[in-house]
Parts: structure tokens; C-alpha cells; sequence
């Protein structure tokens, strides 16, 4: 606890967390996609692409990838592997998915389907008029916004006609509390985007949880998982990637 003039007693938050009623939770970052390519690759990162974002498909590493999330997932021990599985409706992920289920089907014959939802707040983070657009394109059109995003921060800076981060932590936090009533007891795989995973990371930290505007966005096709210890679920791997080592890597 420490004193400060201007608010008084001030202690540094931990964040107070809700009761959870799922067993566990697993998220997955959907593998890498056209985007994902196009903003990384230095001749394309000025411009941005053609297209929409629900509609980007996964590239040819990315196929990969989500095979070797597939080679993850069907070894997993009986109790830890997810019996309710719920994506994204953008095309990324609900490829990673069908690619994971077929790869742990093929490995591990048997494995047993795994009911499978689309939910709507599991989308990526709108991005209104910028959709599409690397972060130095954004800067390239509109050096005004690139400074008020820099200004007020990426936590709480919402785009024209987009959503901040903290617009998707609150539709994520409703996905979260209807889930741990429709599916207490069971282990749960999430597959998603990364503003999503970091959202799920703070609303599980708690009440009074400082936002996450320090963390490093999550690597495509990685792993993160929370697990029940008594009323909560605990994080225990972030943004974990060993699967997709030590194998014969294409692209």
C-alpha cells in the first residue's frame, strides 16, 4: 500500500477474480494468414490490402501450422482435451480449425468429434476505416490518427468506425460469462484472434487487473491455456509455440 496525493491510499491491483464454473480453457491464435504475410513483408507494408479481413485466408505455412496445432491437440491427455470447441467467424480461424481437427483425427483414430460453435464476439478487433491496413500504412494516409493512437494509447484508441481494445474486452467478457453457464465443468478451446486471447487474459485476472497494453502480441498458431484452481482459472501456458519445432517447416 503506498500514499499518493492526488488519489490517496493506492495499492497496486492484482485483480480480484470472478468465480468460474468452466473446467478449463484452452486458446488458440488462428496460424498465419494472407494479412499477416502482407503486413510483415517489407515492400507491402505502406499499403494496404484488397479484400475484407473476415474473408483472409490462411497461407501455406499457415496450413502448416494449423496441422501442427492439429498433431498438439491429439495428444493431449483425456482430461485435459477439450470436449466443446468455439471459433471466430472469420474464415482464419475456422480454417486453423477444420485443419486441427482433421490432423488429430488422422494421428489419433480414436479421437472423438468435438462439438464445435461460431460465435460473433470471438471476431477479430474492427478496425473501421483502416481495415486491412499494415501500421505504417495507417501512419502513410493519416499521420493525424497514427499520433492520437500514440497519444492515448492502443488500449483505448478506437479508429473511425472501429473498436478500441477496450470495446473488444467487453464483448469478450459476455462471451466468457455465458460460456461458464453453458458449459461448466468442461474443458473449452477457444480459436480466435490475438486481440481476443489478451482480452480473455485480462478479464481472468480480475477486477482492478491493469489492461494489457504491455504485452506482446501472441504468435500466430500458438497455445495459451487457464486451468481451475478452486473457483478460478489460472493461466499457465502463454502464447506457447512448441509445437511448431523441431518438425519439417514448409514456406
Amino acid at each position: 500500500m503506498a500514499f499518493d496525493r492526488r488519489r490517496g491510499w493506492v495499492q497496486v491491483p492484482e485483480g480480484l477474480a470472478v468465480p468460474r464454473a468452466l473446467g478449463g480453457l484452452w486458446a488458440v491464435r488462428h496460424a498465419q494468414s494472407e494479412a499477416n504475410a502482407w503486413y510483415a513483408d517489407p515492400a507491402t507494408e505502406l499499403r494496404p490490402m484488397r479484400g475484407t479481413d473476415a474473408e483472409m485466408d490462411l497461407t501455406e505455412y499457415g496450413q502448416w501450422q494449423a496441422r501442427r496445432l492439429g498433431d498438439w491437440l491429439a495428444g493431449l491427455s483425456g482430461t485435459q482435451r477439450p470436449e466443446l470447441v468455439v471459433c471466430s467467424p472469420f474464415l482464419r480461424t475456422r480454417l486453423t480449425w477444420a485443419l486441427m481437427a482433421e490432423a488429430a483425427a488422422t494421428r489419433n483414430r480414436h479421437l472423438q468429434p468435438i462439438r464445435t460453435l461460431v460465435d460473433e464476439r470471438l471476431r477479430d478487433r474492427e478496425m473501421g476505416v483502416f481495415e486491412l491496413h499494415p501500421y505504417k500504412a495507417i501512419r502513410r494516409r493519416s499521420p493525424e490518427e497514427a499520433a492520437r493512437r500514440e497519444r492515448v494509447g492502443n488500449w483505448v484508441y478506437r479508429p473511425p468506425g472501429g473498436e478500441s481494445l477496450a470495446d473488444v474486452a467487453l464483448r469478450v467478457r459476455s462471451f466468457l460469462d455465458e460460456l461458464d453457464v453453458v458449459a461448466a465443468g468442461e474443458q473449452v478451446l477457444v480459436v480466435t484472434h490475438d486481440a481476443v486471447v489478451m482480452s480473455m487474459r485480462y478479464i481472468l485476472e480480475g477486477m482492478g487487473a491493469p489492461v494489457p497494453d504491455h504485452l506482446e502480441p501472441v504468435p500466430n498458431a500458438s497455445v495459451s491455456q487457464w486451468r481451475r484452481e478452486g473457483p478460478r482459472l489460472e493461466l499457465r501456458v502463454w502464447g506457447e509455440v512448441g509445437h511448431l519445432v523441431g518438425t519439417e517447416q514448409v514456406g
